[in-house]
């Protein structure tokens, strides 16, 4: 049975399969020094919205990133969270790439699966400054869920999670939660992977 659009999935068995969802994962201080590096670090802003690469460029017209697009090691910062993930056990190597993407109020991302042939099987974002929601939808399934990310927490995808479901936060300036309407502020998602290029 598909769920409709406006309710709110917080049950584990409701999420996609290789769904994990941890709230507060990191610390407030910790989420600050996070905020404050990343916004002393310039922005790309060849998209609708404002983005970093760490590790590895992504070429989004063409869906690939390649190893001649290498752009040097991660910043400390970002190496120690990639560090942290794979000793909780959400990675089996160390994530070598880090893209920072930055929402607005009204900004979104349309639905879609990381590149498959890019990127390992595990792909893991941590959520800064606003909360928003994420919808992951089955396609063949038709089944539709939504997910209240709140700052600081941390999402981890992972088989058909990362491999079947698409997922993507609707363009909107508020979110309907439990009933009542939450206004959307500025928002930064850092996100990790692993590039493929050893399975090739």
């Amino acid at each position: 049975m598909a769920i409709p659009p406006s309710q709110l999935s917080f049950f584990q068995d409701e999420r996609p399969n290789g769904l994990t969802y941890l709230e507060n994962y990191i610390s407030k201080d910790e989420a600050d020094k996070f905020v404050h590096e990343i916004d002393a670090a310039p922005w790309r802003t060849d998209l609708k919205r404002r983005v970093q690469h760490y590790g590895y460029r992504y070429d989004y017209k063409a869906r690939q990133a390649r190893r001649e697009d290498y752009l040097g090691p991660l910043p400390s910062l970002f190496q120690k969270l990639a560090e942290r993930l794979t000793d909780d056990g959400h990675f089996q190597t160390v994530p070598d790439q880090a893209i920072v993407n930055e929402y607005e109020p009204g900004q979104g991302i349309s639905a879609h699966i990381d590149c498959q042939p890019c990127f390992g099987d595990t792909i893991a974002s941590l959520s800064l400054l606003s909360a928003c929601v994420m919808r992951f939808a089955h396609p063949s399934l038709s089944k539709q869920i939504d997910l209240h990310l709140q700052s600081s927490s941390l999402l981890v995808m992972g088989g058909p999670s990362r491999h079947v479901w698409t997922h993507a936060i609707p363009p909107r300036k508020t979110d309907t939660i439990a009933g009542q309407r939450h206004y959307r502020s500025r928002r930064i998602s850092l996100t990790f992977r692993t590039m493929w290029f050893d399975a090739e």
